[in-house]
Parts: C-alpha cells; structure tokens; sequence
C-alpha cells in the first residue's frame, strides 16, 4: 500500500463580447489558461509480505515539477436572422477546448516519479516444495521463494517486471517539451452550424452538424527494444456461428517480442508525430424540434447520429509495444443514434400535470476477448511464445462489428399540486420502463467456443412505481 501524491494549479482569463448589427449577432471570446503541476516529496516502505522484508529500504523521492502549460484559447459564435422575419436563424459556432487540468490525468502527473517506477508486476508460482508431494513445503499456499529476487527461484516464477520493487524508473524519459510552453496541451476543436426554422406559432424545427478534432496526443516508446524485436503473426478466429460469418477468419496483424526483449522496460513519452499520424474526430448531425402549445402542451425531441474515427497504426507500426495484440488500431464502428422526446401537458382547471419520456439508446459494442493458449500461439508464430502466464487475450472482433441491444425505454409521471392554506403539496405516481423492457446493458465479453460468451451480466431495470409527496410551506 502506498500514496501517490500530485497538486495541480490553474489560472485563467477570460475576455468575452458581443456585438449586434442589423441581422447580424457575433459573439467573440478568448481564454488565457496556464496549469501548472508538480509532486510533492513522497516515500514508499518498508513493508512486509508473509514475514519476509519485501521492500526493507524505503524509497525516497524528492519534490517533482510537472508541467506548465500557457495557452490562448478563442472561441465565436455567429448568428444571423436570414429574411429579417425572426423565424429563420443561421447559428455558426467555433471554439477551441482544454485538456481539463482538475483530474490530475495524463500529462500532469506523468513526470511523478512513483508513477514512472514499476508499482505492480505478476509471476507465476507452483506450491510444489522443494520437489513435489512430500517435500518440504508442498502444498502448504505459502511461496517458497525470496520474493525480493525478480528473477526464477523455488516455487516462484520470474516477475514480468524486473524493476519491481526498486525505484528504477521504467519511464526513462520524458520530452520537455510535453511539459512545458505555448501549444502543447492535449485540446479538441469544435465546429458547429445549425439552421432553426418556425414552422408554425411556437413550433420549431433545428437541423444541426457538429465536427470535433482532438490534437497533442502522445506516444510511449519502450528504449529497450527496437520495432525489429516485435514478430508479426495472425492467428485463426475458431469456427462459432455465433462469430461473424462463422469464424474462421484472420485476426492480425498481432506482435510478440523475442526473448530477449521480454519484460525489459525503458519507456520515453514524446509526441505522436515524431513517429507518425495519430488521429481522433467525431461528426454528427442533429435533428430536433421544440413546440410549446398555449393550451399547456409542450413537446421536445430530437435524433442524433455520430461517428467517432480514431487511428493510431502510424505509430504502432513504428512501436508495435504499444498495441502488440490490439490489431485495430483503425476505429470506425459506425454510426451511433440515439433519439430523445419529452412531453407534459396539465388539464386546465384541475391542475393536473401528464408528463413522459422516450429514449432509444445505441447498443454497448461488444467484444469476443479469446484467451489463447500459449501453444496456438506459439503454432502461429513459427517459434516459442513470450507471454506472462499460459494464455493471451485477442479480441476476436473489431469495433462496431457486432452491437448489443437497441435499449428502448418509456417513463411516465402523473402529478397533482394540492393547496391546503398555506402549504402546497405536490403528489406524483413515476412510472418508470413502462413497457417493462429487458434489453442486455452489460455481457459476458470473455469468449470461448463452448462458454457463456455474450450472456447478459446486467439488463434495464424492470417496471417498476414510485409515489411522491413534496411539502413546500
């Protein structure tokens, strides 16, 4: 057990004005940001495992500076009313957003030195003794090893991190210039433009289209081994009906380091672009209408449809470590939909108010996680396979290639104001999932060919009834 401790501080100035002109709106801003970070001193130890002093010494680490980030960020919005008649409006907004600094994620507590050295590793162990049934220590769920060894001895397998348990840094390095100056913080772009037309006396109609762009991504490259230490292999999905087009097809390309560059880590965080393209936009559309009846009816909804594109293979070709059994580094699921509508109406005169919801929700993309023994494995690469443990776990099924259920779901309210002198009590019966839906939100995405894959982990929540009563006095 141990604490790692970061502090982060932002400053910001913001300067904003609009201006109008005839039909013409423009609203301009801009946003001075400067975060700053660092880790305070911090100790790790001693501590103790089964009475043996697995970390006697403590470590030490001093003060850390982090980053300082200064960036100006603008952003405008345009509106127009096209015919002059208040019922036509052009709206166009552009803007330029932060990586946020109030998490402590990413590049702000990266330079952290107990987040650089090796915190957690993995080995195997056998309880045979010192040889087999009847030895000394056999079957007794007790190591018989020095634990504090990271290499092969007694019952304990080597640690799939050497550094293990020493402050040897496994990120080696770290590039300045990610920390500090104009520009370099992680930031998206947004674009939007949507047209809002009256269709009829308070009833109107928005079409909209949103782009957004993602910059700075970063890139870890292990100095330990070379791109030429990585072995590109394929394996072959089993034969499922329940896989596409019944198994049977390619998965790759997949790497696996040679034997002399397993469990050797040197990592440097840099640039992306030092070693190719990195990618990540989304665009989408939108379609909602807004309508306010004066005989107390009012409706809201909309469609919205995106898609999300991101590419990283650029920079796994050139790191293979970074992915090696992630082969798609090219995702694009698709387009995502999801529809809203919301409506309340009070009868007049009685005062009694009927409201309701609709939601219709994309499905969670699923995954076929296959852990493959080590002997395929080894089969498909034409040599001994290099892995912590007996199997590797291949996701059998790109992004968006399969969907689970379309969730529907329909909640309704029924609520009266009641006035007794002073006090005003509000009663209301909530209906929620009215058709009682039970579409799969969660699965099994652990796959094997006679297992429980895809079988639901959780669903929506059945119909269920909730009585209220609000007092105001």
């Amino acid at each position: 057990m141990f604490k790692q401790k970061d502090r982060v501080r932002t400053t910001a100035l913001y300067a904003q004005d609009q201006w109008t002109r005839g039909r013409w709106t423009l609203q301009g801003a801009l946003r001075f940001d400067n975060a700053r970070s660092y880790s305070p001193e911090q100790t790790i130890g001693p501590a103790l495992i089964n009475g043996q002093a697995f970390l006697s010494t403590p470590l030490s680490f001093p003060r850390t500076d982090g980053v300082n980030f200064k960036d100006l960020s603008p952003r405008g919005g345009l509106a127009l009313d096209v015919f002059g008649n208040g019922k036509t409006a052009l709206k166009v907004n552009v803007g330029k957003y932060m990586d946020p600094a109030s998490n402590l994620n990413g590049n702000y507590s990266i330079s952290n030195p107990i987040a650089r050295i090796a915190t957690s590793a993995s080995r195997t162990w056998t309880d045979n003794g010192t040889g087999g049934p009847g030895t000394p220590g056999f079957g007794d769920f007790i190591p018989q090893c020095d634990l504090t060894n990271n290499l092969l001895n007694g019952e304990c397998g080597a640690t799939t991190q050497t550094t293990f348990g020493t402050s040897a840094l496994t990120t080696a390095a770290i590039d300045p210039n990610l920390l500090n100056g104009w520009g370099v913080r992680p930031r998206d772009w947004q674009v939007g433009v949507s047209v809002q037309q009256q269709v009829l006396p308070r009833v109107s109609v928005e079409v909209g289209y949103l782009k957004r762009w993602l910059q700075n991504f970063t890139a870890t490259d292990n100095l330990a081994v070379q791109s030429s230490d990585f072995t590109p292999f394929s394996i072959t999905a089993p034969v499922d009906p329940r896989l596409p087009d019944g198994g049977g097809y390619p998965v790759g390309t997949l790497y696996n380091v040679v034997a002399s560059g397993f469990g050797r880590t040197s990592n440097s965080i840099t640039r992306a672009n030092n070693f190719g393209n990195q990618y990540q936009s989304f665009n989408g559309m939108l379609v909602s209408f807004s309508a306010r009846i004066r005989n107390g009816l009012s409706l809201q909804g909309g469609v919205n449809s995106g898609v999300t594109v991101t590419d990283s293979c650029e920079i796994r070709e050139a790191l293979p470590e970074t992915n090696p059994t992630n082969p798609y580094c090219h995702n694009a699921p698709g387009w995502v939909t999801g529809m809203r509508t919301v409506g309340a109406y009070t009868v007049p005169k009685i005062d009694v108010l009927f409201a309701g919801t609709f939601r219709s929700d994309q499905g969670a993309p699923l995954q076929a996680n296959y852990n493959v023994p080590a002997a395929v494995l080894t089969e498909a690469l034409g040599r001994p396979v290099n892995i912590s443990g007996t199997t590797q776990s291949i996701n059998l099924l790109a992004p968006g290639q399969r969907w689970g259920d379309r969730i529907n779901e329909i909640d309704l309210r029924v609520a009266k104001v009641l006035r007794f002198g002073r006090t005003r009590t509000n009663v209301g019966v909530d209906v929620f999932n009215l058709i009682n839906s039970n579409k799969t939100l969660t699965y099994n995405q652990t796959y094997s060919p006679t297992g429980t894959w895809l079988t639901p982990q959780s669903v929506l929540s059945p119909r269920f009834v909730k009585v209220s009563a609000q007092i105001d006095f």
